[in-house]
């Protein structure tokens, strides 16, 4: 990182923002171009990694990527505001990127991902049998292997 006065390098103050963020952009590796598409998300530190769950269709583009590679990049951001400096314009931000692998799971891990997914969002106790999208719905893990954040506040 070129900016290291921008830099946090604290693990547990990296997870905590990311736990902020309302969207992670999840990249992949299409065959031309990378591929890049905005997910809901939920989170949790295991055994001192971070791990991200998302969800989305059992097919699809994202789904067709994973399968063929299961590298990612994760990337969070909070956007607070824009504002003139003294030397030009600049954001206010925080940021996070992370690399793992997308695992789908299946059964209790499964239900486990969306449950994190919907604590994420403000629904702890929301009943998961009465989604009707539930069989057509893949789950995703990502052990985030690197993670990296960055702000200028």
């Amino acid at each position: 990182m070129r900016r290291k006065n921008r830099e946090i390098t604290d693990f547990n103050e990296i997870t905590e923002l990311l736990g902020r963020c309302q969207t992670i952009r999840l990249g992949m590796f299409d065959h031309e171009y990378p591929y890049v598409v905005p997910v809901s998300f939920g989170m949790e530190v295991k055994d001192g990694t971070a791990v991200v769950y998302f969800h989305g269709a059992k097919a699809g583009q994202k789904v067709w990527l994973l399968d063929e590679d299961s590298r990612v990049c994760v990337e969070a951001d909070i956007l607070d505001k824009i504002e003139e400096t003294k030397t030009g314009i600049t954001a206010r931000y925080e940021s996070v990127i992370g690399f793992g692998n997308a695992v789908q799971v299946a059964d209790k891990e499964k239900i486990r991902g969306l449950k994190m997914i919907n604590e994420h969002y403000g629904y702890p106790d929301h009943p998961l049998d009465v989604c009707g999208a539930l069989e057509n719905t893949a789950v995703y893990k990502v052990e985030l292997k690197e993670l990296t954040g960055k702000r200028n506040k």
